[in-house]
């Protein structure tokens, strides 16, 4: 008989590891389940928890994740065990990383894991809580396929609400991006090449002429230290941002920007609603699934206000009065959320609440773009206009002057 690694959950939810003798992994968790007890994982003692299975380099992309999930849906409901599918998805799968990682689950599975343990110890981004307890959850019911679908169906929402935000800013960044490289080019190499001629000829210079071919000059000599200090700036601020207190000090500069404050926290909202809907609709507690709602959102401040709303459900609170104590959730939303628990429906309000502040989000910028977009083209034309007309007055001038002399 081998010894094996036992982790499980007792009835009132503490979780702790434990060593058991057994003749196989599968019998292990069978004999402790009949205790009563939730088995995570069952792994043989002495062995690396994930195997010796390599998880491949390379970045995994939510788009990648979703398409891999509806395989494994399908080929759960066309009635494979989740061995032989997780088998033939990593002999198909062309990204190394994203196979190693399903090499990974696998073994860990045969090994004696549930899957739901197996997948949460996995260093991926994109492997999220919301993800691990809908497997928990399908795994516990007996339904994991419809669980799945409702994570699918999550992130396509998502994914879509996502690229439309991001086609709404790319145009405004792109301008902005040409601006600087524009005036970055005109300082450092078009400037200089005027201040040697005016030099050579040795004419008198208007003031505004004078300013920007100094200006042009100290550019050749700041501008390599200012894009140096820029990128240590940049370095050193996602540094101070992975930290718990960096982290939530940006989100609250973040949030009180103007305008895009108000925009991002809608956003944030709109997320939570929908990742609250869905593991409602799972058959998730209420208590878990605003747990598991607030550990995926990206905004620390928002995150812990819901966190904290978590709290006063379990101490007996209505969800709507918990959230509406945290003073960051929008009225409107509590409100509908208080109709949807008093009618029964919360799940369906909760979605609702998601459309509207999504389409709430999506009209609020592009309202801004539409604002910004043209004071970005004037700031544009004001800064060429006034570095053509400085740099070619003094030819103008001479051109006059020759002109008199005649």
């Amino acid at each position: 008989m081998a010894e094996y690694l036992v982790k499980v959950a007792d009835e009132r939810g503490s979780v702790h590891e434990r060593v058991e003798a057994g003749v196989s992994a599968s019998e292990v968790r069978e004999r402790i389940a009949q205790q009563g007890l939730h088995v995570f994982s069952v792994r043989e003692r002495g062995l690396l928890s994930g195997g010796e299975t390599r998880i491949g380099r390379g970045r995994i992309t939510l788009q990648d994740f979703v398409v891999y999930n509806q395989q494994f849906v399908t080929l759960i409901r066309a009635g494979l065990p989740i061995l032989t599918a997780l088998d033939l998805l990593a002999r198909q799968q062309k990204k190394e990383s994203l196979k190693g990682i399903i090499n990974n689950v696998r073994e860990r599975v045969r090994n004696g894991e549930s899957l739901s343990s197996a997948v949460a110890a996995q260093p991926s981004k994109v492997i999220d809580r919301i993800y691990t307890t809908t497997l928990a959850a399908g795994e516990k019911s007996g339904n994991l396929e419809e669980l799945l679908s409702r994570y699918i169906n999550l992130q396509r929402v998502t994914l879509s609400f996502r690229k439309r935000v991001l086609t709404s800013l790319f145009y405004p960044a792109l301008l902005v991006v040409a601006i600087v490289a524009m005036f970055v080019v005109l300082m450092t190499l078009v400037v200089p090449r005027f201040a040697d001629l005016y030099t050579q000829l040795k004419v008198p210079l208007p003031p505004t002429t004078e300013f920007l071919l100094a200006f042009g000059k100290q550019s050749q000599i700041y501008v390599p230290v200012a894009v140096a200090v820029i990128a240590v700036a940049i370095v050193l601020l996602l540094r101070w941002k992975k930290t718990p207190t960096g982290a939530a000090r940006i989100d609250r500069w973040r949030l009180k920007l103007p305008l895009f404050g108000g925009i991002y926290e809608k956003y944030q909202v709109a997320a939570f609603s929908r990742m609250l809907s869905t593991l409602l609709a799972g058959g998730i507690p209420l208590v878990q699934s605003l747990e598991t709602a607030a550990s995926a959102l990206t905004s620390p401040t928002l995150s812990t206000t819901a966190s904290a709303a978590a709290t006063r459900v379990r101490e007996g609170r209505s969800l709507a009065r918990s959230l509406a104590e945290g003073e960051r959730f929008p009225d409107l939303a509590v409100q509908m959320i208080e109709v949807g628990e008093s009618t029964g429906a919360l799940p369906a309000m909760l979605t609702s609440v998601a459309e509207f502040f999504e389409e709430d989000v999506q009209n609020a910028l592009a309202a801004a773009l539409s604002l910004i977009e043209p004071i970005i083209l004037i700031v544009m034309g004001i800064v060429v206009g006034f570095v053509l007309i400085s740099l070619y007055m003094p030819i103008f001038s001479i051109g006059a002057s020759g002109a008199a002399g005649i």
